[in-house]
């Protein structure tokens, strides 16, 4: 079955899952960028301290870290069809409840459940596409799914100046539940995807896997090709603690690190951006901060497509090595020279979002390519909990080290992240371009960036 769906022809209807699994990411994006426009109106509405904002801010991730690690495991277990709905119908009830809040603790208490139903999505729907995608668009398609989230942080900046601009900052509960229209799409638009093929045979429904690849592929499968190995089922069993024994403790130590080191720094400026910019000088007025913060997030998001080529022609890890260090010198520039003009921070920071594409479009593509059917969606989970831990934490001290620190140690901690975030890639980096899905990498050595030397890698797995 695996090579039946590796070389299947893309049709239709991995375009139709595609979108569909988009909507996890699309909402992550909105829901955590509106919120950085809903502080403008709602610190004076609330008289929110610093460290409230900051509370604030960093309830989802913290959702999105518990949520991560829990509904993995959940989607391993249980499959992926179960959850593909479930999440998204928890992600309504909050989002209308948001207009109601009137506590500082209302607030944080809905955006963290918010946050682990957004980090229960990430498992389910990227590890559901992966395991129905061909082989030849599996990168691309995978790495497309971030470019859903800039899109939908782009989009939360673009609904956040309207509403200022039409009703004001006082509108800011309107915001926090503009994203239930979202939620409402894309519950229509899942409907009627299907179970994962791979997961049902790991889980001994054979005879479901060949029924929904003929119905689905066109092309029919023997049930003898399907029949779970004895490895698979005692991975199955393994769970979390596997991610923890060899071939997988590094790949697991890598996936999360890298994403930690990535989000960290890239989470903390898009909920707060404005009050970056406004510490470089930016003309003062939140309609110009909103909108400059707005461009930020669309560059990250163009950054993605050359990206999405790189990572097929040039192969994933020298474009995750080369990214983290070129992302790296605005971010350092604008630490030496924390009095550098509004149009020079603005700049560079646009020139770290373009940067990011690399690991971006590498975030759901990595984990998916390096583990085995039976612990996929844990693996993924996993990696989007260890991520949140720095997403949480920048984003909880990004506005109490501009106060307490300034902008220049600021920004230095951030370069100070991200070349951690290198040196990780260098040391454990690994070439998945073009391999079968679950047996990645199938060579002894990763294919090196250039200057950069080759690591050995662990036994393939299944």
């Amino acid at each position: 079955m695996s090579q039946t769906i590796d070389n299947a022809p893309y049709t239709a209807f991995h375009r139709r899952l595609a979108l569909a699994c988009s909507g996890g990411p699309l909402l992550d994006g909105y829901i955590l960028s509106i919120v950085g426009v809903a502080l403008i109106g709602m610190r004076p509405d609330l008289g929110l301290s610093t460290a409230e904002v900051s509370l604030i801010g960093a309830a989802a991730l913290v959702g999105m870290f518990v949520g991560g690690a829990l509904f993995g495991v959940l989607t391993d277990k249980i499959g992926r069809e179960v959850m593909y709905t479930a999440d998204l119908l928890v992600m309504v009830a909050c989002s209308v409840l948001s207009f109601w809040v009137d506590s500082v603790w209302a607030i944080t208490v809905l955006r963290f459940v918010l946050g682990m139903a957004v980090a229960a999505d990430y498992p389910i729907a990227t590890s559901l596409l992966a395991e129905w995608l061909p082989a030849k668009q599996r990168g691309r398609l995978l790495g497309q799914q971030i470019v859903a989230w800039y899109a939908g942080s782009v989009l939360a900046y673009v609904v956040g100046y309207l509403f200022l601009e039409l009703a004001g900052p006082g509108s800011w509960r309107w915001m926090l539940a503009s994203s239930t229209v979202l939620c409402v799409v894309f519950l229509v638009i899942r409907r009627g995807s299907p179970e994962s093929p791979r997961w049902l045979a790991a889980n001994g429904r054979v005879g479901d896997a060949v029924r929904v690849v003929e119905k689905h592929l066109g092309v029919r499968v023997d049930g003898r090709e399907l029949m779970p190995d004895p490895a698979a089922r005692a991975r199955s069993a393994g769970g979390l603690r596997l991610l923890m024994t060899p071939p997988y403790r590094r790949r697991t130590l890598f996936c999360g690190l890298f994403f930690l080191c990535q989000v960290g720094p890239l989470f903390a400026m898009l909920t707060f951006g404005p009050q970056i910019l406004s510490s470089f000088g930016m003309p003062g007025g939140t309609v110009m901060e909103t909108l400059g913060t707005g461009l930020i997030s669309l560059v990250f998001l163009l950054g993605c497509y050359p990206a999405l080529r790189l990572i097929d022609t040039k192969g994933r890890r020298p474009v995750i090595i080369w990214s983290f260090a070129l992302m790296t010198v605005p971010l350092a520039l604008l630490g030496v020279w924390p009095s550098a003009p509004a149009a020079v921070a603005l700049t560079a920071l646009c020139a770290y979002a373009f940067l990011c594409g690399g690991p971006n479009v590498l975030d759901w593509t990595y984990p998916n390519e390096l583990f085995p059917t039976e612990i996929r969606a844990t693996a993924v989970g996993m990696a989007t909990s260890v991520s949140r831990i720095g997403a949480a934490v920048g984003t909880y001290l990004l506005p109490l080290s501009l106060t307490g620190l300034g902008t220049g140690p600021t920004m230095l901690i951030a370069a100070g992240t991200t070349a951690l975030g290198l040196l990780v890639c260098v040391l454990w980096a690994e070439e998945t371009r073009g391999t079968a899905l679950g047996a990645a990498p199938a060579a002894p050595r990763t294919a090196a960036a250039p200057g950069v030397p080759a690591q050995r890698v662990p036994q393939s797995v299944r």
